[in-house]
């Protein structure tokens, strides 16, 4: 009796199976080119800073020592000097150097205003005749860029003309002249904070004919300041020379 049973179905299953078969196969299919299709057809958006970046052109002065002392004592936070030219920090095209013209102060009251001047004449040379000198303790320069710029690089020339570190370099920008209002932190090398301002998390470095390179990742500020806390080879501060790399602020 079971083997009619059976047999008296199967005739009513097969139609039913056979009907089924087109539907599941055309709902497999979609499946399966769903994901294709809706990949092709998504909008692609462009990669990050994909192409739209050039090399950052650096006019340096002329080396004025080769290597180090083997006497100078440093600590374990200090860079070694490199023995290969730095290579080229990649920057949005169309920046230029805004220091030149901006207005310029410092902590030092005792420095005159055609000093100051020399910070941003281009002289970037290891003479004393290009050199500010400020004296002892944590002191600082600023540049007032005149209005909102957006900051993509900073180069800092110390005196540059023996190997020495300095201490305590830090560079901040705000909005306000006597830096209150949306202080930000572009560099901080001072680990121990002694000069008040956070413990800083960069690296000492010996001062050389390149400069100190500085990403500052396109930050927005009208003010710039750069501090430090004398050298190893002496307790004064000096500045050679700064440039700021960046466009006014949309």
């Amino acid at each position: 009796m079971t083997n009619k049973m059976n047999t008296a179905r199967n005739p009513l299953q097969q139609p039913l199976t056979l009907s089924l078969l087109p539907g599941l196969t055309f709902a497999v299919l979609n499946l399966l080119l769903a994901p294709v299709v809706s990949a092709a057809d998504a909008p692609q958006e462009p990669a990050a800073d994909a192409g739209d970046k050039v090399p950052l052109m650096l006019k340096l002065p002329a080396p004025a020592f080769k290597g180090t002392p083997k006497d100078l004592q440093v600590g374990p936070n200090v860079e070694p000097v490199s023995d290969k030219p730095r290579p080229p920090m990649m920057v949005p095209p169309g920046l230029k150097n805004i220091a030149p013209g901006s207005k310029i102060t410092c902590s030092d009251k005792n420095v005159p205003a055609d000093n100051l001047a020399k910070l941003t004449d281009g002289d970037k040379e290891a003479s004393d005749q290009s050199i500010i000198f400020l004296r002892k303790g944590t002191q600082w320069v600023q540049l007032d860029l005149g209005s909102p710029q957006e900051i993509f690089a900073v180069v800092i020339w110390h005196a540059h003309n023996s190997a020495k570190v300095y201490h305590d370099v830090i560079v901040q920008v705000a909005d306000d002249p006597d830096f209150i209002e949306n202080v930000r932190t572009v560099f901080n090398n001072d680990a121990s904070n002694t000069s008040g301002l956070g413990v800083g998390t960069d690296r000492e470095y010996f001062e050389t004919y390149e400069g100190k390179l500085i990403d500052a990742k396109g930050v927005k500020a009208r003010y710039i300041r750069f501090y430090s806390k004398g050298s190893t080879e002496s307790a004064l501060n000096e500045y050679t020379e700064v440039e700021v790399y960046g466009r006014p602020a949309k």
